[in-house]
């Protein structure tokens, strides 16, 4: 018998157990509210965009509005460390070094925000974090550092089933999404369906596949989103943790961002440079040429680590054509995607932002359907 039959039927679905599905699910719990929340994975599995001991957390946008989102989140990131009762941001600073005209901007912003930082010149940041050849303009600030991500999903989830209103279903597979009009129900690998008239889609790069055509039926197309399957690496340090900040080098040619993960060394990545795939068919391997050119950038700025011994990792970044996350809802579907290379650090927030839409609430109008593409075509 389905459990929309019984008196503790979900209020809401929402579909994903990663980073932003367990927000979202503790968030919509925190108000109250009867979540059934579904992971086609296991626990803790590594095929999807949140996997991973550590992320960025950092304010270095250029873009104020982003910015202003940082410093909102970081009040949330406060209070989930509260709940948990664990440290869940490792306060490393953070570095931005490279092209003038990104760094000045981001420094612009952080002005305006009202966020310290302070300026420095290559010679005297080597001095500093001698694990990093800077080049450029540099910029520093000490609100930033790192997130123990699979520590968060976990306090995520654990909180909100202390909550007794959700129940988290994982190696569970949407298998059929009817849509009624004011409801869809949900069909289960387990057997089970459930009718709601709130289903959240946090699915990051499974989100086309999974809503696209629902969401074209109700004239709200998603934006393309790119799928691609990414491969930073750990690279053994030389020196202790305290001497790694967080930091992002806006190079000539990719965008690079790097920090140390404990116990594995420094990850360094490019952002956003890995082959377009299918999420559910990826070979989870490096490409060979990509590999020696990470290689070859980690030893020429990267002097504190060992280039010659990486450890690669695979994992999906779902992006929209203007990187913009996606968060908003039609009828009874909200969906939530392109958060890749720079969601995780907004976690708690977009938890809050999707509850507020699956309850009732508006899209942030950057964040919409309905906002122009890039190209000025709806």
């Amino acid at each position: 018998m389905s459990d929309a039959l019984s008196d503790r039927a979900p209020t809401h679905v929402v579909i994903g157990g990663g980073v932003v599905g367990a927000a979202t699910a503790y968030a919509l719990t925190l108000r109250g509210e009867r979540v059934l929340l579904v992971e086609q994975h296991e626990r803790g599995h590594h095929n999807g965009s949140s996997h991973g001991a550590t992320r960025i957390f950092r304010q270095g946008y250029a873009d104020p509005e982003y910015v202003a989102l940082t410093s909102r989140a970081l009040v949330l990131w406060e209070a989930l460390e509260g709940a948990a009762g664990e440290e869940l941001i490792v306060r490393t600073g953070a570095v931005d070094h490279g092209r003038a005209e990104v760094v000045d901007a981001i420094a612009a912003a952080l002005t305006e925000a009202g966020i310290p930082h302070e300026t420095l010149s290559p010679d005297d940041a080597a001095a500093r974090w001698p694990g990093i050849a800077f080049e450029g303009r540099v910029l520093a600030h000490a609100t930033a550092g790192c997130i123990r991500s699979d520590r968060a999903i976990e306090a995520f989830l654990t909180l909100a089933e202390r909550t007794g209103l959700a129940d988290l279903r994982f190696d569970t597979r949407v298998t059929g999404l009817d849509d009624h009009g004011d409801d869809v129900t949900v069909t289960l690998s387990d057997g089970s369906t459930h009718c709601s008239s709130s289903v959240v889609a946090a699915v990051g790069s499974w989100a086309p596949t999974l809503v696209g055509d629902l969401l074209a039926g109700r004239g709200a197309g998603l934006p393309a989103i790119r799928v691609t399957q990414e491969q930073p690496a750990h690279f053994p340090s030389h020196l202790p943790d305290q001497a790694w900040p967080s930091f992002v080098h806006w190079a000539a040619d990719d965008d690079v961002y790097g920090l140390l993960t404990p116990g594995e060394g420094v990850k360094v990545g490019f952002h956003g440079t890995g082959p377009v795939v299918d999420p559910d068919h990826r070979d989870f391997t490096p490409v060979p040429a990509e590999a020696e050119r990470l290689q070859a950038y980690v030893a020429r700025y990267v002097p504190g680590v060992d280039a010659s011994k990486p450890t690669f990792i695979s994992c999906l970044y779902d992006n929209s054509p203007d990187e913009d996350f996606v968060i908003d809802r039609r009828g009874p579907v909200t969906v939530a995607t392109g958060f890749s290379g720079h969601g995780f650090k907004f976690a708690p927030l977009l938890g809050d932002m999707i509850a507020d839409l699956a309850t009732g609430g508006a899209a942030h109008p950057r964040f919409s359907l309905s906002k122009p593409s890039p190209s000025g075509t709806p």
